[in-house]
């Protein structure tokens, strides 16, 4: 299979977590599927130092530190036609809260990418999986009704994913949520607190399940 993966920049607190990023990745190759890799074009919310946590005074562009893991080798999501791969996945990190769409300003009554919600849009409607890691299901659940989605065991994000009209369930660091209808599969990876030996089996079980839905 070749997957789309879509990245929201670089480093958990202002974009892609680089773990899970790293690890979907490595997942996709070793169960013999490919990927390309996209983020959307757009400047950051803020840049955010993560050696104090503390907000920089500068400015930074999604595409741009997206390809820090992406090696180079990444293209804008609007170049993403789903015709071209056969699954789409987002890892996590606070840069889908921020980049991708506004959750962590807006809380249930976040917007969305356009770009961002025309390629999931657009997969969903070509009857392609959809996987998401970490953050990512509440961006899911802000594009698809009653689907049937996890970030863990926070109460308050799964209450706003109940919120937003999709069904939550709890799983743990390796478990996934399957939702057959809506092609979609989801593992809360760091929304938890979890090792990054628990981050690489929650992705590849994200991988493996898509990989099934069409085997």
């Amino acid at each position: 299979m070749k997957f789309a993966i879509i990245l929201s920049g670089c480093g958990v607190y202002d974009g892609a977590e680089i773990h899970e990023s790293t690890m979907v990745m490595l997942a996709i190759d070793k169960n013999g599927g490919q990927y390309d890799i996209f983020a959307p074009d757009v400047s950051q919310h803020h840049v955010i130092n993560h050696l104090n946590g503390e907000e920089m005074d500068e400015k930074r562009n999604v595409l741009i530190e997206a390809a820090r893991i992406a090696r180079g080798d990444i293209k804008p999501l609007n170049k993403y036609n789903p015709s071209d791969y056969d699954a789409l996945i987002l890892p996590g990190g606070f840069g889908v809260a921020k980049n991708l769409c506004t959750y962590a300003t807006d809380g249930v009554d976040f917007k969305i990418d356009t770009v961002v919600e025309k390629a999931l849009k657009s997969t969903h409607e070509a009857g392609k999986p959809i996987g998401a890691l970490c953050i990512t299901p509440v961006l899911l659940a802000g594009i698809f009704s009653e689907a049937d989605l996890t970030i863990g065991k926070d109460k308050n994000t799964a209450a706003d994913i109940e919120k937003l009209g999709s069904v939550h369930i709890e799983a743990g660091p390796g478990e996934v949520v399957i939702d057959n209808s809506n092609r979609i599969v989801t593992n809360p990876c760091y929304m938890l607190d979890s090792s990054i030996s628990e981050i690489a089996e929650g992705a590849e079980n994200v991988v493996k399940a898509i990989m099934e839905m069409d085997s």
